[in-house]
């Protein structure tokens, strides 16, 4: 698959890591609602999308009208927010069990399954460099979880699953990235995922306090700006390249769980997060970047 014209590496790494900035906020504040306000799960993702979409249509649809939902791949679409609200419900549970920089380690499963999928489903070449570098995000990450520890229960798996589904949730927005509006694939996300998770609402709804619809409201904004600017990083370099970029996210979610949780990170901990910039390091083609300057 050939990558678009306009197609500029440099700026899909930056993206991608302001991205994963807003998705780490948007995480620190779903592990607030659900451990210390006890706010149920459902309305918490039903907030995440929903504030998402109606911010969507309040900001767009007088401008764009009919061609905000129009689309020539529905079906990639719908199968894309799918991906991401499986992907959102599960970490979001994981988050309820355990800690947030532990649950992000495990999920960092996520780019190197991006990479491998990359290679049959898009037919991208894979790059022993970049493979050798996701090799090291992947080391730091064991690094940090330590299997055989105490995070290795059972409830591991939630971020397992989350970091499969995100990844074929990558894999199909790079398919569909410059051939589509990203406002529109943007606002796909938020129309699944809202009428999706509407589902139980009669069931579990919890009127919020006011702090509580703030934090809320919050959610939504953050989980949609971060996901605008992953298509859009998308759009300028593969998965494959952009992976070990998403691993910045563990340091943003680490540092945000010590100031918000006081979660302090171990020593076995700082040095994975070393190992994974590392990775990152190995991955970038400064010869590639300095000519697209």
């Amino acid at each position: 698959m050939r990558h678009p014209a306009h197609a500029h590496p440099l700026r899909g790494m930056l993206l991608i890591m302001l991205a994963v900035f807003m998705f780490s906020s948007m995480d620190t504040l779903a592990k607030h609602m659900l451990k210390r306000e006890a706010y149920p799960l459902s309305p918490l993702i039903f907030a995440r999308y929903g504030v998402h979409m109606l911010f969507m249509i309040a900001l767009l649809a007088p401008r764009m009208g009919l061609n905000l939902v129009r689309t020539q791949r529905p079906g990639l679409q719908v199968l894309r927010g799918l991906l991401l609200m499986g992907s959102t419900g599960f970490f979001y549970l994981s988050l309820t069990y355990l800690p947030l920089a532990e649950a992000a380690a495990i999920s960092f499963v996520g780019p190197v399954l991006v990479a491998a999928l990359s290679g049959p489903l898009l037919r991208e070449h894979i790059g022993r460099r970049q493979w050798t570098a996701i090799g090291f995000g992947f080391l730091g990450v064991l690094i940090i979880v330590r299997p055989g520890g105490g995070v290795f229960t059972w409830h591991a798996i939630f971020p397992l699953v989350c970091a499969l589904l995100f990844a074929l949730y990558q894999v199909l927005t790079r398919e569909i990235a410059g051939r589509e509006n990203a406002l529109t694939t943007l606002f796909f996300t938020a129309l699944v995922g809202a009428l999706l998770s509407a589902l139980p609402l009669p069931f579990t709804w919890q009127a919020p306090t006011a702090l509580q619809l703030a934090f809320m409201i919050g959610i939504g904004v953050l989980g949609g700006t971060g996901h605008f600017l992953l298509i859009r990083a998308v759009e300028h370099a593969s998965p494959a390249a952009l992976a070990p970029f998403v691993y910045t996210q563990l340091m943003w979610s680490t540092l945000l769980a010590y100031f918000a949780f006081g979660e302090f990170p171990d020593s076995g901990s700082l040095l994975g997060m070393a190992v994974i910039i590392l990775g990152g390091l190995l991955a970038v083609n400064w010869e590639q970047i300095r000519r697209s300057k």
